[in-house]
């Protein structure tokens, strides 16, 4: 099954200037915390069907879930622009991105907690490897590390770091192309991604 990772995001060296397919800013929009649901009021959770199919019959893309536009700024002042799939009801957290073969357009996921915690992860029916990074309130890197796909039953848990507020997932090895990195810090918008 060959997984589709489409270069949605931009980096560039510090300078602001963004790199990414779409220029539009959203510096000004930014959020100054990473605390609390972005506005997903639109996001169906009563729908029966949980998943899209592209043209391919075994393409699976995230569905229900409202795009966000993030940025991730390396400890060395690369700036990454980031569209993001929001994950910010218990409902939308607990489904992330099992059963799911494509990102579709978005980088990721990020999973939004309304207040610092701590928890486990696991990859229960989730099909792709995937890559996690944890930030906490302020937007600090907290912890990342690669996760695998689970067929076993129970599924073994991934432990997060304490008082993580946004954990983001990505497909495994995209991590550092995005700026999910040691030292880096993440600004979560509540705009859509252009």
């Amino acid at each position: 099954m060959a997984v589709a990772v489409l270069g949605l995001a931009g980096c560039a060296s510090g300078d602001g200037q963004d790199l990414a397919s779409n220029p539009t800013s959203t510096a000004t929009s930014v959020t100054s915390s990473v605390v609390g649901p972005t506005s997903t009021s639109s996001t169906s959770t009563t729908s029966t069907s949980t998943t899209s199919t592209s043209e391919a019959d075994d393409v699976v893309e995230p569905a229900g879930f409202e795009s966000v536009a993030a940025t991730a700024t390396t400890a060395t002042g690369e700036v990454c622009e980031l569209c993001l799939w929001s994950a910010a009801t218990p409902a939308d957290r607990s489904r992330g991105l099992m059963f799911v073969t494509d990102l579709g357009d978005a980088d990721g996921m990020a999973f939004v907690y309304p207040e610092p915690t701590s928890t486990s992860y696991w990859m229960k029916n989730t099909l792709m490897p995937l890559s996690i990074a944890f930030f906490d309130a302020d937007g600090r890197y907290l912890d990342g590390f690669d996760m695998e796909p689970c067929t076993a039953d129970p599924c073994p848990t991934y432990p997060t770091p304490d008082g993580f507020s946004v954990a983001i997932e990505v497909a495994q090895g995209m991590a550092e192309d995005l700026g999910l990195t040691p030292g880096s810090t993440l600004t979560l918008t509540t705009l859509p991604c252009q």
